[in-house]
């Protein structure tokens, strides 16, 4: 009894310096964890083995590959040709990227996206000579609508993926059609929202339209290759059920070969890894895993399913709502991380069929992350480049436009829930 309340304390202490963010959370966690089992909650052994080295390793395969993938100006490009084809039209613009972004971060991750888009956004804009906090707005809402499509695109994916076995695929069939309807949506408020902001002179939109893209691809050969290999990660994916194959093992064939063709030093290739974040993970990890053996999470497992009376309807909105509100304060990778052993709980005590559970927990942690400045990490890491760039993005004005547009597409995400799994 005494070590569950230390493993609660540690957590619950751990997560309060998380939210202050005074200290770096991977600093946070990485003292809890060594923590818990130095007070003895958990031993080394099963420390090591609460750590979800397929989550760690296909986080650390996909940076490597999106990292020298970017070493040949490919999104650059993308950006430039995609506002030539809507001739320079802000609104357009608008939509353009905001669609650009949601794809790169299902088929990449919604981090690495919009350090790419980010840059590529600013140079638009001031050519423009408008604002460009519609779009760092838009980029950041669509990187987490978009992230939420596939197993790959949002770390809380990576992790439900690897605890329930659910493939690429599955969550391509399940979550892609409601995020693109919410995508669509979310694009007409922004728009309707930012429509007097969205305008610029003929003579500005000339600047764009005189940029040659290509001039922005500076490794060809690189680019060829990495495209290749990102072709076949992807379809890996796909097929990694049939395969038998780990996602992990796939994105670290993927990131070898690339290595290999490159010849880009593998040095080089890991300063691209957020190590930081990886280690991040791990202490995260370690944290759940004192709750988990010393029978916190059981507890409230069974605690949760008096509240929801056995019913999939009642659990699948708990579960939904309760991670969109929590993801919009907390970040959605410690609450996704602290969900998945407490549902795996519920579904050992009960007969009920969990995967519509498990696709609104993906859909409310990843949506929510969208409700404020600090809900997700694509939101923090676009307001600290914004800041960089002096046009710094606050807190309570992300707050008003991105709250009302989170709990929008959770009304939808509910609906869609509700009409294909729980009527």
């Amino acid at each position: 009894m005494f070590n569950s309340w230390l493993a609660i304390a540690v957590f619950v202490l751990a997560y309060f310096f998380i939210i202050l963010e005074k200290v770096h959370r991977g600093v946070v966690v990485w003292v809890a964890a060594s923590l818990v089992i130095a007070l003895g909650v958990i031993n080394q052994e099963k420390a090591i083995e609460s750590v979800d080295f397929n989550t760690l390793l296909l986080l650390i395969g996909m940076m490597v590959i999106v990292g020298i993938t970017r070493k040949s100006g490919v999104f650059e490009y993308m950006a430039i040709k995609s506002a030539k084809l809507v001739q320079g039209k802000p609104i357009y613009l608008l939509a353009v990227l905001a669609i650009v972004t949601a794809v790169a971060s299902a088929l990449l991750d919604n981090v690495t996206t919009v350090l790419l888009m980010v840059p590529v956004t600013y140079a638009l804009t001031d050519r423009l000579e408008i604002s460009p906090i519609p779009f760092l707005l838009t980029e950041i809402l669509a990187s987490n609508i978009g992230g939420t499509a596939t197993l790959i695109g949002d770390p809380p994916n990576i992790m439900i993926g690897s605890a329930t076995g659910l493939g690429f695929m599955d969550f391509v069939v399940n979550l892609a059609l409601p995020c693109l309807f919410i995508l669509l949506i979310t694009i007409a408020c922004l728009a309707v929202i930012y429509r007097k902001d969205l305008k610029a002179d003929d003579d500005k939109i000339q600047r764009i339209m005189v940029l040659n893209e290509k001039e922005f691809i500076k490794e060809w050969a690189i680019l060829k290759k990495s495209l290749l290999v990102l072709t076949l990660t992807i379809l890996g994916f796909l097929l990694h059920q049939t395969l038998e194959l780990e996602s992990a093992t796939i994105a670290l064939l993927g990131a070898g070969m690339l290595l290999l063709i490159t010849r880009v030093e593998i040095e080089e290739a890991l300063l691209n890894v957020e190590w930081p974040t990886i280690f991040f993970f791990g202490g995260l990890f370690i944290l759940v895993g004192a709750l988990k053996v010393n029978g916190v999470i059981d507890f409230i497992a069974r605690e949760s399913l008096q509240i929801t009376g056995n019913s999939l309807l009642t659990t699948g909105m708990l579960v939904l709502w309760l991670s969109a509100i929590a993801s919009a304060f907390i970040d959605n990778i410690p609450f996704v991380a602290t969900m998945i052993p407490l549902l795996q709980s519920i579904a050992s005590l009960t007969h009920m069929p969990m995967e519509s559970i498990w696709w609104a927990l993906s859909l409310g942690a990843c949506l929510g992350g969208n409700g404020t400045l600090i809900g997700a990490s694509a939101n923090v890491i676009v307001a600290g480049m914004s800041e960089r760039y002096n046009t710094p993005i606050s807190f309570m004005y992300y707050l008003k436009i991105g709250f009302p547009l989170m709990l929008l597409s959770i009304i939808i995400a509910n609906a869609y829930l509700y009409w294909f799994f729980w009527s």
